[in-house]
């Protein structure tokens, strides 16, 4: 098991590594694979290295079917991330480029872990603001530090949340609560936040992966095909009515029903002992 926080640069002697050249860490434990985004100079801010890092990071995870779950974190113990480095994206922005070089690669990146077909699960270390309170909306899933803090800080920068922020956080915790957080940009406590329902769960921070690794290890104890359409159906069924959301519903149940996992499933339920998945 990782050590719950890893050290920041400050914190490291001379021996130990240097942060990776795009910004991300990723190490694998068991079928959880650990994203661990590591620009200590930066607080962790997304780039366009480390935001084209954790795409191909992800995609070499939906490609891996050893990979049944992803905890994505930061390094430290001050931020998850501080949002879009606003540093690296200035330039972009003054060229007239900021749609194709800003916001749809930011927006592009959420949705990918929107959508993705495994679960991600963000282990929110410390400060997550803008950007990365944005990755964290994305997220099916969160485990908090007790002393993380969130924060929609965009408007002080003269500019609304651009990737995805003014959409999922209304649908995740209702519009007033939504608006409150976008037009003030004032940050919240971990308490607050899980009470808003942005994050599942607030530990202690040396027991924060421990927590988010059980979390993983209780999804993965389930068919991957089954966790994949829980996934799907409920992300799609957000943006639909109800009629519509249950015809999706209806379908991810019916794209199951020739997988030798449900009919596991059932038979482990009816002889009164433990599923034994295979994942066909």
């Amino acid at each position: 098991m990782p050590r719950a926080l890893p050290p920041q640069a400050g914190d490291m002697d001379t021996t130990a590594p240097s942060p990776p050249a795009d910004g991300l860490h990723r190490a694998r434990h068991g079928a959880t694979a650990l994203l661990t985004m590591d620009r200590p100079s930066r607080l962790n801010a997304l780039d366009p290295s480390l935001i084209a890092a954790l795409h191909a990071a992800l995609d070499a995870i939906e490609a891996d079917p050893g990979v049944r779950a992803v905890i994505l974190t930061g390094a430290g113990h001050r931020a998850f991330s501080a949002g879009a480095d606003i540093h690296a994206f200035a330039p972009i922005i003054a060229r007239g480029e900021a749609m194709q070089g800003f916001v749809r690669p930011g927006q592009a990146l959420t949705a990918r872990i929107e959508a993705f077909p495994k679960p991600v699960i963000c282990a929110v270390n410390g400060l997550a603001y803008g950007g990365g309170c944005e990755v964290l909306e994305a997220a099916p899933l969160a485990v908090a530090a007790a002393h993380a803090t969130f924060a929609k800080p965009e408007i002080k920068l003269g500019f609304p949340p651009p990737f995805g922020g003014t959409q999922r956080l209304a649908r995740l915790i209702g519009r007033k609560r939504a608006l409150a957080m976008i037009l003030s940009g004032a940050p919240i406590a971990a308490d607050e936040a899980l009470a808003l329902g942005l994050v599942n769960r607030v530990v202690a921070p040396d027991a924060l992966l421990d927590a988010a690794m059980a979390m993983a290890a209780g999804i993965i104890a389930h068919a991957p095909a089954a966790v994949a359409a829980s996934l799907a159906a409920v992300t799609r069924g957000l943006n639909l009515s109800i009629a519509e959301g249950l015809a999706v519903e209806a379908a991810a149940f019916g794209s199951l029903l020739h997988t030798a996992d449900l009919r596991e499933g059932i038979a482990a339920f009816r002889e009164r002992r433990p599923p034994q998945f295979s994942g066909r």
